[in-house]
């Protein structure tokens, strides 16, 4: 087994995940193409829960018109966890995910409510920047209402999450504390 498998089967074994990513890349030059794909596969190799990355860069070609060279991207990363690969798909939206190990994904609640939590505010970013550009006044106003009581509601959320229950401690059956939890 040599180093590179041993890093897979020891990230894997503890939550890790190999997958392959593929992205298309578009530029006005086929230096500028390589470049940026150079780049990406750099900035991929440097983030926080990667533990390796390696991509290839298929050679760019024009389309004809000679205004836009094109290529793709293949890379194969190892993360140390689902969630860490599940925000590189959301930041860079990759054409083709393929999860190479393990077999099947064990996600902790703690991960799926973080997941799913940085799933919608990228959403609602996303939802918020194009309704700023497209909406008219009146109705870019009402946008704003709706957002406004939508943070008021989360804050009272968060407000009964930080309250203890009525009568102060947590108590186990019988009204008496639980010890050792």
């Amino acid at each position: 087994m040599n180093d590179a498998e041993k890093l897979t089967k020891d990230a894997v074994g503890n939550g890790g995940v190999l997958a392959l990513l593929y992205f298309d890349i578009h530029a006005a030059t086929k230096e500028a193409v390589q470049e940026l794909g150079t780049g990406f596969i750099n900035s991929i190799i440097q983030r926080p829960g990667v533990v390796f990355a390696y991509g290839e860069i298929e050679e760019p070609f024009n389309a004809g018109d000679k205004k836009n060279w094109t290529s793709s991207i293949e890379l194969k990363v190892l993360t140390k966890s689902f969630f860490v690969l599940a925000n590189i798909c959301m930041d860079h939206c990759p054409y083709n995910v393929e999860i190479t190990q393990p077999n099947e994904i064990k996600l902790p609640l703690a991960q799926a409510h973080e997941l799913l939590w940085t799933m919608s505010t990228i959403t609602a970013e996303y939802k918020r920047y194009i309704l700023t550009k497209l909406a008219k006044p009146e109705e870019l106003a009402s946008i704003q209402e709706t957002m406004m009581y939508r943070a008021q509601k989360g804050r009272e959320i968060m407000g009964k999450k930080a309250k203890p229950p009525a009568g102060g401690e947590e108590k186990g059956k019988g009204g008496k504390e639980e010890k050792g939890k």
